[in-house]
């Protein structure tokens, strides 16, 4: 199964009162890892892509706390889907293996990024070409 079928949006409970909203991630709850690592892109000026890169082992949630963008997810076999991250209560689940790239950032877009590992540059593939030539021999499991 291609991992791109594993792609999925989640809703988080959307708790509070009239003082305001209060949103919910929890790992191994509503996030399905447990969370190792979280930052967050901001700042980022319009026509800039980021990402571009897949990892051998890192499971990801994306989540707008704050304005939009826009995630294109790609199987390095010729699928790919786009979403947009604009409610600070939905993220968006990558497992790894998935090529992503996150572009079209509002400007007052926050981007909060969970992991399920700790940084390790020797799990990324950041050329695309040697990202279809890993799928096309291993398919999408590392």
């Amino acid at each position: 199964m291609h991992h791109l079928n594993l792609v999925k949006m989640i809703d988080f409970p959307q708790l509070g009162d009239e003082r305001g909203d209060l949103i919910v991630v929890e790992g191994g709850q509503n996030i399905p890892f447990e969370i190792k690592r979280a930052f967050y892109i901001c700042g980022t000026k319009q026509g800039v892509v980021r990402g571009q890169h897949a990892n051998k082992k890192t499971e990801f949630v994306m989540i707008n706390v704050a304005g939009s963008s826009k995630v294109r997810v790609m199987d390095g076999s010729g699928n790919e889907a786009i979403f947009c991250l604009n409610k600070p209560n939905t993220g968006l689940y990558l497992p790894n293996m998935v090529w992503k790239e996150m572009y079209d950032f509002s400007d007052d877009s926050v981007l909060l990024v969970l992991a399920s590992e700790h940084y390790d540059a020797e799990e990324y593939v950041r050329d695309y070409n040697a990202y279809k030539d890993i799928v096309a021999v291993n398919g999408n499991s590392i």
